[in-house]
């Protein structure tokens, strides 16, 4: 058996905004999605996923992967599920040419599903390094990240982002410009995030974004503004030392763009009562700044706070249901047991 962990993210500054070509910097957090493989005689297909639903499920479907399982779970919850882990499939039978390969695989994972903090893309990401693995190729960085992005590009009808696979493959912070892709250096900040308990709905959040730009000129200015700021953060990194606990002037200066990220996001209509709720309730309590983090209309918002105080002030906040610290995850994808 092969088992491969990736893990989750928070975007700092940029999303929405990298679907243009604008940059982003995503950074890793230690929040991970498991992926166990092993490879089957036959090319059937098994997929146990306890966690990824209320009730979790466990489905088994033969020849190829476009054909999607009858099971007794909510449909969307099995396209959500299946279409990844199908993706991931996919590339990890292109990678070792091996078309008609089989797999037993078990996910788990403790990243919310679909609430912006990239549990799509830490599966994705995890389940084409086991799969390959299992096979006996074995894939570099670049390549790995490269083919999960193709993936989720499938998935999402074109509207994916390099961002997420490209940020749960290297672990860190990143920077992401287009097709340009690199990791950036940043000290460990102290990120706390909340959690509604809901989900936006990605495609159509993108879909409302890309309308607004195209009907309003201040619309396609709010989102290059996003990348304005995006640089602006990449400036404060830069001059920071990765190996030190960041500064009092780094954190409110990166806290403070932060604010303004959020603020032009809810400009283009992807933040939700639940989520600005939470970002109040983080800065009213001291945190250095406070934003959603991902697609946005339900999910997450992320803070940056040293202290207690945001943690707790989420933890009572009408609309939370969870919120905790997430560590910067320095490590992307690693083997767990080969």
């Amino acid at each position: 058996m092969t088992v491969c962990e990736a893990p989750g993210k928070v975007y700092l500054f940029g999303e929405h905004a990298v679907v243009y070509g604008e940059p982003a910097v995503p950074a890793a957090v230690e929040r991970r999605a498991t992926v166990r493989v092993e490879p089957r005689e036959d090319d059937h297909v098994r997929v146990e996923a306890e966690d990824l639903t209320l009730d979790g499920f466990t489905v088994e479907y033969a020849g190829g992967t476009g054909d999607r399982p009858d099971v007794d779970v909510p449909t969307p919850l099995v396209e959500a599920a299946m279409g990844y882990v199908d993706a991931a499939v996919e590339q990890a039978r292109d990678a070792a040419d091996a078309p008609d390969a089989g797999f037993d695989i078990t996910v788990e994972s403790d990243i919310p599903l679909g609430a912006g903090l990239g549990s799509s893309a830490a599966v994705v990401v995890a389940g084409i390094d086991a799969a390959t693995r299992a096979l006996g190729e074995r894939l570099d960085r670049r390549e790995l990240a490269e083919r999960a992005y193709r993936a989720e590009f499938e998935v999402q009808d074109g509207q994916a982002s390099r961002a997420d696979t490209f940020c749960s493959t290297m672990g860190g912070a990143v920077r992401v410009e287009g097709d340009d892709c690199e990791p950036i250096d940043a000290p460990n900040l102290p990120f706390v995030v909340g959690f509604d308990g809901g989900a936006g709905d990605t495609g159509e959040l993108v879909a409302g974004v890309r309308a607004l730009r195209e009907e309003h000129g201040f619309a396609a200015d709010t989102v290059e503004s996003i990348g304005d700021l995006v640089r602006e953060g990449e400036a404060l990194l830069a001059d920071a030392d990765p190996e030190k606990p960041p500064s009092s002037e780094l954190l409110a200066g990166l806290g403070e763009l932060m604010d303004f990220n959020h603020g032009l996001l809810a400009a283009l209509g992807v933040s939700a009562r639940s989520l600005d709720a939470m970002v109040w309730a983080a800065r009213d309590a001291g945190a250095h700044g406070a934003k959603l983090t991902g697609a946005g209309g339900g999910g997450c918002v992320v803070a940056l706070d040293a202290s207690d105080a945001t943690e707790t002030a989420l933890s009572f906040t009408q609309g939370c249901e969870e919120a905790f610290r997430a560590e910067l995850a320095t490590e992307g994808v690693r083997v767990v047991e080969a």
